[in-house]
């Protein structure tokens, strides 16, 4: 019986930034429907350039990126998006001059006429926007920002959610509220590609996970065996 279109499939990509260089030299991942997987290796892997690669903003040099089958290996980063992907980045992902409401109304693409419903079903699904929906997003903690920009993504309905290390700079208490943000939306059905520093804690959360080390794939599995495996954690944790 031939196997299901995977959500996402990424395959043998090469990439980087100038002309001569590769950062990723043939790394390969799949997405499926409702997956929460996770990309962990060490400093300067090529984790944030391959979710790049995939989300169009760094263009391939080699390899196929498919989107339910369909090929989007040349597609602009804004047809991408078009097409369903929604690409949440570390840093400068909300407009801090605006309120969260005007956030969330700026990213939001039906009739406006729709709006109101569609805030009400965001701020059911994160409180804290409601609580601070006239305060300036500059002014949001870490971890709030970081809600709001995926709640802004969401407003794009999109097929699959890319997070590029949502926790970077949090702290302990804001990360693990993060990631029960991150669980509850996959448990919507979203499916969901995640680069993350914080390598053994997201394995523990991920369905699976990806290692990449040099731009290549090093290892592959279900993300709290990887999280359990002594290799895994002698390179996150000295030992």
């Amino acid at each position: 019986m031939e196997r299901a279109k995977s959500m996402l499939e990424a395959r043998d990509i090469i990439a980087g930034y100038g002309a001569a260089e590769q950062i990723l030299k043939g790394a390969s991942l799949h997405v499926e429907a409702g997956e929460l997987v996770t990309i962990i290796g060490p400093n300067g892997a090529g984790k944030s350039t391959f979710l790049k690669t995939i989300a169009g903003l760094v263009p391939p040099k080699g390899g196929t990126i498919l989107l339910e089958g369909r090929d989007v290996t040349r597609m602009s980063a804004l047809d991408r998006a078009k097409s369903g992907f929604a690409f949440v980045m570390q840093e400068r992902n909300v407009f801090g001059a605006l309120s969260v409401k005007d956030n969330l109304e700026l990213a939001y693409a039906g009739p406006r006429s729709g709006f109101a419903g569609v805030k009400d079903e965001i701020i059911a699904r994160y409180p804290v926007l409601g609580e601070r929906r006239g305060q300036l997003a500059r002014t949001l903690s870490g971890g709030q920002r970081q809600i709001l920009a995926m709640a802004m993504a969401l407003l794009t309905k999109p097929k699959i959610m890319l997070l590029d290390e949502p926790t970077a700079g949090l702290a302990p208490k804001a990360t693990n509220e993060l990631f029960d943000a991150i669980l509850a939306l996959q448990a919507t059905g979203m499916p969901i590609l995640m680069v993350e520093q914080h390598a053994l804690e997201a394995l523990r959360i991920s369905t699976r996970g990806y290692v990449l080390v040099s731009g290549r794939d090093a290892a592959t599995g279900a993300g709290p065996q990887l999280a359990e495996d002594p290799e895994i954690r002698r390179l996150f944790l000295g030992g």
